[in-house]
């Protein structure tokens, strides 16, 4: 989302590349074949870096696209039929990859699965769809309720994923129902009220499942005043946060009652740097590819911001970037 074990479940939890002793070799094949079956783009020793929205990433055994529900379905089956360790990435705008890259299978669940229809006030969302595609749909049909998210990177599956918000408005405020796959293989359906969302966390954030379509109930309003909110909330990202640069957006969590920029800014950290990655010094939540980061730049500027802040304030910094590695 990051949709499957989408976003933390993608980072840290879902089937992360664990292998008995003296295998050195995945068959792929079978993934090859379901992908030409489908239609789906599949490709091997593929470099993740330009799927993340920081750029960094070395390269992955193996890459899939799935372009419909059911070929992310029989993928997932296949790949837990025959052990193939596999990761899930949206649109790689809240995770870090190490330069090593990735062993075993990447799905990335975007533009290839990403439909929107419309049924009233109701948009029935593939889970690789762009907010912003999203938001701009809305916008076309006078729908409102989604302006907040305009400007938001990712897929509408990884914003449900991780509950993203911005400008007062959150997933939970426009999310009607949800359909994935749990973690039996078997496509469900649940209502806002059972999907568990709050800051940062879903009913998705602790189980392996795979979000495959997201409906959002929105109200009918005025094109000219929703257009205008767009525009507004798109000027006021690009005023305060660097957007010139790769990241991976907010880095850290909002810690209870506090900021973290406030508590970055004021252990003056802003501009700290380690090789290419740096504290933007517009807008010191954000960690920054400056110029060619590597995986290790980044993590040397987190944990330096993390020991720095904790020693000046007490606050213990939670990383909001899932890290792959």
């Amino acid at each position: 989302m990051p949709i499957g074990a989408f976003l933390r479940r993608i980072a840290e939890n879902a089937p992360i590349c664990i292998f008995p002793k003296g295998v050195n070799a995945l068959d792929y094949s079978g993934i090859e074949q379901l992908a030409l079956k489908h239609g789906a783009d599949f490709i091997r020793n593929e470099p993740l870096g330009k799927y993340t929205s920081f750029r960094i990433g070395g390269n992955a055994d193996a890459v899939i696209k799935p372009n419909s529900a059911e070929c992310a379905v029989n993928t997932i089956k296949y790949c837990n039929e025959t052990g193939i360790p596999y990761y899930l990435l949206g649109r790689g705008s809240n995770v870090l990859i190490s330069d090593n890259g990735l062993r075993g299978l990447v799905i990335i669940i975007s533009d290839a699965f990403s439909e929107i229809s419309a049924d009233k006030e109701r948009l029935i969302c593939d889970a690789g769809a762009s907010l912003n595609k999203i938001c701009i749909a809305a916008k076309e049909l006078s729908l409102t309720g989604l302006e907040f998210a305009y400007g938001i990177p990712g897929t509408v599956g990884g914003a449900l994923y991780m509950n993203a918000g911005a400008y007062g408005g959150e997933m939970k405020d426009v999310v009607e129902y949800c359909e994935f796959l749990d973690e039996g293989g078997n496509v469900r359906r649940l209502p806002v009220e059972e999907l568990e969302l709050s800051y940062r966390h879903s009913f998705f954030t602790e189980k392996k499942c795979v979000i495959l379509r997201v409906a959002l109930k929105l109200k009918k309003g005025e094109y000219d005043a929703i257009s205008e909110r767009m525009s507004e909330l798109i000027a006021k990202r690009r005023n305060s946060q660097p957007l010139d640069y790769p990241s991976a957006g907010s880095t850290f969590k909002r810690p209870q009652g506090d900021f973290a920029a406030r508590l970055i800014e004021a252990s003056g950290l802003k501009g700290y740097s380690c090789g290419g990655a740096e504290v933007s010094v517009k807008h010191s939540g954000f960690v920054i590819n400056k110029g060619n980061a590597s995986f290790s730049d980044v993590m040397g500027v987190i944990n330096g911001v993390k020991e720095k802040v904790y020693s000046d304030s007490g606050v213990m910094l939670e990383c909001e970037v899932l890290i792959l590695e």
